[in-house]
């Protein structure tokens, strides 16, 4: 539990966290302007949290972010305390078509688009059209406002099918997705989203570095979107059976919320232009492992059963999403400093805490 001068945010502990992490490269936003699209996303929350937890205990009163959303109302709703923060504005608009805000800026980090299965696979034009359109839009802005650093979110799908001789996907390695492929619109827009903004950096003179976002866990994921984890904590903390949709063979990794955050701000700061880092833990487990681990921290009086939709087939090649993350421990000193465990429990704890509704 948050203790001391934690102890009146349910995220104090965590937040404390990345300010340690972060540590002295916080002082490069004193006096600074940041712009952040999708930060009322799970990474926006995120960022937007930890931002203003390093503005109130650094002192830095002259470092300003503006968010953009779609929908300010709704995040003021849902979120008052820290939408009312002075150190945060929100504009309302479409990451393809929002209206620059006015003066010069120093960061940007472009997160806006959300990692959505059934849009990927029901909308991809609409996917598509989110991704390049909004990469191209922002950036026309990052040049406009004279930016000195931007930071794109972008996804291990960039890498397209893992083989199954890789554990682990490094960032040299040159695999894509299947561009004829149903679900190959997000993928594929990610690689378009990378090009424009090495385009725009080498043309512009500002630094664009690349954060390739694997799976997360942690306060504020979805329970009820395509995160299998999100929905095995719902159903754990329901009561209810885990539900695996497929055999539990596959391999994920998860790296929880507070050392994205940490991550994403080191590598706004410090990340070399033009270059690409996998963001995420190596910490692989079986998808079955995993909802067997998710059972087991709910701490529930009965226990929580799992049940697969499928037998494996024996002697099937298992799949594998996970990254080699060892460019982001050797360039800039980054690890993961919460094993999975205990983030599947401090999610679980902080869901019980807010009462969020199953």
């Amino acid at each position: 539990m948050p203790t001391g001068a934690t102890a009146n945010h349910p995220l104090g502990d965590d937040l404390q966290h990345i300010l340690q992490q972060v540590g002295g490269l916080a002082e490069d936003f004193r006096g600074a302007r940041l712009f952040i699209t999708g930060g009322t996303g799970f990474f926006g929350k995120w960022l937007l949290e930890s931002f203003v937890w390093m503005v109130d205990r650094l002192g830095m009163n002259n470092a300003h972010a503006t968010v953009l959303t779609r929908d300010p109302i709704a995040f003021r709703a849902r979120m008052p305390a820290l939408a009312a923060h002075p150190a945060l504005d929100f504009i309302t608009g479409d990451v393809r078509s929002f209206a620059f805000p006015e003066g010069r800026f120093d960061y940007v980090i472009h997160a806006a688009t959300e990692a959505s299965a059934v849009l990927n696979v029901e909308q991809p034009l609409l996917m598509l059209d989110t991704i390049v359109e909004g990469t191209r839009h922002v950036l026309d802005f990052a040049e406009r406002s004279g930016v000195r650093r931007f930071l794109l979110t972008s996804s291990g799908a960039v890498y397209g099918r893992q083989p199954s001789d890789l554990t682990h996907v490094p960032e040299t390695y040159v695999g894509a997705p299947d561009p004829l492929a149903p679900n190959a619109a997000y993928g594929e827009g990610k690689r378009v989203a990378e090009a424009l903004c090495a385009v725009y950096s080498r043309r512009c003179g500002f630094d664009a570095i690349i954060a390739r976002c694997w799976a997360f866990v942690g306060p504020y994921l979805p329970l009820d979107g395509s995160f299998a984890i999100g929905n095995f904590i719902r159903d754990a903390l329901a009561g209810d059976t885990i539900q695996v949709g497929g055999d539990g063979t596959p391999y994920r990794s998860y790296l929880y919320g507070a050392d994205l955050a940490v991550w994403l701000w080191t590598l706004l700061l410090r990340g070399d232009s033009c270059r690409a880092y996998n963001v995420g833990s190596d910490e692989a487990r079986t998808i079955g492992d995993l909802a067997r681990l998710v059972a087991a921290c709910s701490a529930l009086p009965r226990p929580v059963s799992v049940e697969f939709a499928r037998t494996p087939i024996p002697g099937a090649v298992a799949e594998r999403y996970a990254p080699d993350v060892a460019r982001a421990a050797t360039e800039l000193g980054l690890t993961v400093e919460i094993g999975l465990e205990e983030a599947i429990a401090r999610t679980i704890q902080w869901l019980r805490s807010e009462k969020i509704s199953l």
